[in-house]
């Protein structure tokens, strides 16, 4: 079921509850105002019959002559009023009612939920010649009830007339807020495609603007956040190019000639002449040379003591390096043994961006001195923190680095967080949230 389906449902059933109620409540207040005009009248055309037949003489009054009076008066014109003389017979006075029209006439229904049963009033009156009359009043509410009509339809009609303006200006507006939400779903099925570049326009609703600026703001982010993938990948297959490169380098400079010089010395030892003892010194050496060379690529590919002896060692034998090649640079480890016990994909990780932060502190930060800290909190979690005094930079620079972003792509695939915080001349420091499982 659509919002605009459930909407109408629920703006109709409102509608019907609005024009039921307050047709009950105009047929209540009608039956009140008929009820009491009735009242009135009767209560007044005793009181008049009673004051006139109590003042009057014999000489200046005859109630033939007064009543048809009394009944021509306006508000007598719901009863009927009859004099019954002593002898029984009864005297009518027919009122000038004005005649009603078909057309002017209450629906039955309506009369039936309107009228109420009147009971036949009467009231003994004596009269100028000293005989008891007895006074008879019935109610005859129809011209009342065909006022009250006439005021019920006007209401009828000016609530059903507010009803359908209500039901109008609500659509409308539902139609406003659903063509905005139009606009911003198809705009996040373009998102979903990738194209991060998709903004959506302003809204005159502050609602709907504030969604679609905070949408913008996200799209942007996502197009900031694949470009620096983008950039990275292709720095990264950069890099992995130029190790392919340089490592074809060292192989065809160092175990490529080296091995030559040892496949000559042995086709030179196979002469009678040759100085065996010298031939085979040579070939040790140049096999030294070789381990040599090979360990060092290989440390650099992967380096096995972190695999062999653990993250802490291989961290302290990282540290001794890089202190070997930069004396100047005091370099200090705070890390407990519990971290051996790490997954090896975690490891890894930790290690590159030690050795990361360490290249960038030797080539960037012209530090005295290097604090590195691991710590496993609870259990559960792992706090790395390098922190250096050197020069620092500004916090709009952080993201121009593909170290940086580099490393905090790697916490981010351990599902951890990494933070940078720097200033000008007041050192960097990188702490990095690693979950554990």
């Amino acid at each position: 079921m659509s919002l605009r389906y459930q909407i109408n449902i629920r703006i109709l059933f409102s509608s019907l509850c609005i024009l039921i109620l307050g047709g009950s409540m105009a047929i209540w207040q009608a039956r009140n105002a008929v009820n009491k005009e009735i009242d009135s009248s009767i209560n007044l055309a005793v009181q008049l019959i009673t004051f006139g037949f109590s003042q009057a003489s014999q000489a200046t009054f005859n109630e033939t002559d007064w009543l048809p009076k009394l009944k021509s008066l306006k508000q007598t014109r719901h009863l009927s009023i009859q004099l019954k003389e002593p002898s029984g017979q009864i005297i009518s006075f027919a009122h000038k009612n004005r005649q009603t029209e078909a057309s002017e006439s209450p629906p039955h229904w309506f009369i039936n939920l309107v009228a109420d049963k009147y009971p036949q009033a009467e009231h003994q009156i004596t009269s100028s010649s000293g005989e008891q009359i007895t006074l008879i009043i019935e109610a005859n509410p129809l011209d009342e009830i065909i006022e009250v009509w006439q005021e019920s339809v006007i209401f009828f009609l000016s609530l059903f007339l507010l009803t359908a303006l209500t039901f109008l200006a609500i659509n409308l507006a539902f139609n406003k807020a659903l063509k905005s939400i139009t606009i911003i779903v198809e705009a996040l099925k373009t998102i979903e495609t990738g194209h991060y570049q998709q903004k959506l326009p302003d809204f005159s609703t502050r609602e709907y603007d504030s969604i679609a600026k905070a949408i913008n703001h996200m799209t942007g982010e996502l197009n900031t956040t694949q470009q620096e993938n983008r950039a990275l990948t292709q720095h990264s297959l950069e890099i992995q190019e130029d190790e392919r490169q340089r490592l074809s380098q060292e192989l065809h400079d160092e175990l490529g000639q080296s091995l030559s010089a040892i496949k000559v010395m042995a086709a030179t030892a196979a002469h009678e002449k040759a100085d065996i003892k010298k031939t085979t010194e040579s070939i040790i050496n140049i096999c030294d040379h070789l381990m040599t060379v090979v360990r060092s690529m290989m440390h650099q590919l992967h380096p096995l003591i972190l695999t062999e002896l653990g993250l802490k060692t291989a961290l302290e034998d990282l540290l001794n390096h890089w202190s070997v090649r930069n004396p100047e640079l005091k370099l200090d480890l705070v890390c407990p043994d519990e971290v051996d016990n790490l997954e090896q994909k975690i490891t890894i990780q930790v290690f590159r961006v030690v050795q990361e932060c360490l290249t960038n502190i030797v080539r960037h930060a012209k530090a005295e001195r290097t604090i590195i800290i691991l710590a496993i909190k609870t259990g559960k979690v792992l706090n790395l923190e390098v922190t250096d005094n050197g020069q620092g930079c500004a916090p709009a620079m952080i993201k121009t680095g593909f170290g940086l972003l580099g490393m905090r792509e790697r916490i981010n695939s351990l599902d951890g967080e990494l933070t940078i915080q720097t200033q000008p001349g007041q050192g960097m420091s990188i702490t990095a949230t690693i979950p554990l499982k």
